[in-house]
Order: C-alpha cells, then sequence, then structure tokens
C-alpha cells in the first residue's frame, strides 16, 4: 500500500474573472513548479504513478515539475468558481470581489450557498462535485506505488473534508489556506485515507523564495 501525494497547481492568471482567463500559469506559477520538481528529484522522491486534470494550469504545471506524461482525468479538475459566482450575484445580488480580503469573505459564503442549493443553474452541484472527488480518489488508490496528483485548492479541500468529516465552512477555510505548488498527503490507514502532510511548501521555505508562497 501507497501513499497519494496532491499538488495544488503554480500561481494562475491572477487579475483573471472567468475561467478561461484565469487557466493558465503565471511566469511565477512556473517558476514554483519547476522549484518543486527540481526540490523532488533532490530528494529522490518516487512516484510511479502520475495523475493530473484536464485544465491547463493542471497540465502546465506537471510540465514545468519535470513529471512524466500524466494520466488525465477531468474528475480531477477544479470547481468552476468564477461562474458559480457570477450566478450567486445575478441571482443574490453578492458581488464578486476583486482583491484578496473579498475574496477570504466571499469563498466561504459562497461554498454555504452552493452547499444549501441556494445557487441555481450550476455547472455542478456540490453533491455532485463531492462524489467526483471521492470516485478520483478511490480509483487511483495506493495500490502500484506512490501516486503524485496535480490538480487544484477547493478539490484538495475536498479530499481533506472527506478524510477528517470537515463541515462547509471549515473546508472553506482549508481551500483558502492551500498554496500554489504545496503538496498534500494521504497515507491508508485502516481502510481510509488519512492526511499526513498539508500545505508543504519546502521548495519555497528558503529565504530568498518566501516572496513565491503565493495563494492567489
Amino acid at each position: 500500500m501507497s501513499h497519494i501525494t496532491l499538488v495544488r497547481h503554480g500561481q494562475a492568471n491572477t487579475t483573471a474573472r472567468d475561467e478561461e482567463s484565469y487557466d493558465r500559469l503565471s511566469d511565477l506559477g512556473h517558476q514554483q513548479a519547476r522549484w518543486l520538481g527540481a526540490h523532488l528529484q533532490d530528494t529522490r522522491a518516487h512516484h510511479p504513478r502520475v495523475y493530473c486534470g484536464t485544465l491547463q494550469r493542471h497540465v502546465e504545471t506537471a510540465a514545468s515539475m519535470g513529471l512524466p506524461d500524466p494520466i488525465r482525468d477531468a474528475r480531477l479538475n477544479e470547481i468552476e468558481y468564477f461562474n458559480i459566482a457570477q450566478l450567486y450575484e445575478q441571482q443574490h445580488g453578492v458581488t464578486v470581489p476583486t482583491d484578496r480580503e473579498g475574496f477570504v469573505e466571499h469563498l466561504p459564503r459562497t461554498f454555504a450557498a452552493w452547499a444549501r442549493g441556494e445557487i441555481a443553474d450550476t455547472p455542478e452541484t456540490f453533491d455532485a462535485f463531492e462524489t467526483r472527488v471521492r470516485d478520483a480518489l478511490r480509483d487511483i488508490g495506493t495500490e502500484g506505488g506512490p501516486a503524485i496528483v496535480v490538480t487544484s485548492g477547493g478539490l484538495i479541500s475536498m479530499v481533506v473534508r472527506q478524510a477528517m468529516g470537515l463541515d462547509v465552512p471549515a473546508m472553506a477555510r482549508v481551500a483558502l489556506a492551500i498554496m500554489n505548488t504545496s503538496m498534500h498527503r494521504l497515507h491508508p490507514i485502516g481502510t481510509q485515507l488519512s492526511p499526513v502532510l498539508f500545505n508543504a511548501v519546502p521548495h519555497l521555505e528558503a529565504p530568498d523564495r518566501q516572496f513565491a508562497q503565493t495563494h492567489l
């Protein structure tokens, strides 16, 4: 039985206000990924199984890390937060923020409304998101050696929710905390996957790299 390491993608286009524009790495995002790839090589990390979502920022992160060509699985994609937020604004008048401080307040509120089914016609329901994440992790499993999975912060927060039994507000706080190119590891303990590493960025801890510890 082996572990699963989830990696959040590198910093994306932080000025974007829609899904398509956001879905590419910034120059810093590529550098974060290169540093992480070098760290994994230096520490002789062994990941015979490599996965990522189908989003451009996932594929670019895996490539800049120097990983072998990953298995691409759409179930590992991020929620369409921009689209959900726009629907929330249209239906309930909750304005989409333009700064980090506003986003810190907006994300938990949006997650809660989405989970309660108060936002109509979303690209997927909260329950559907929860199901696809559970199914993807089950199918990746822990047979065949350690797996590395390049994905997004919202999905990682759902994995932590499922592993730890978190409520939606706690899941939202987890999502806000997750840094770009951070690592999150799950080990099988009994019949369950349990977190043994959260939000680790050893490749960004040197004083001259701490500027690269980004959340957005």
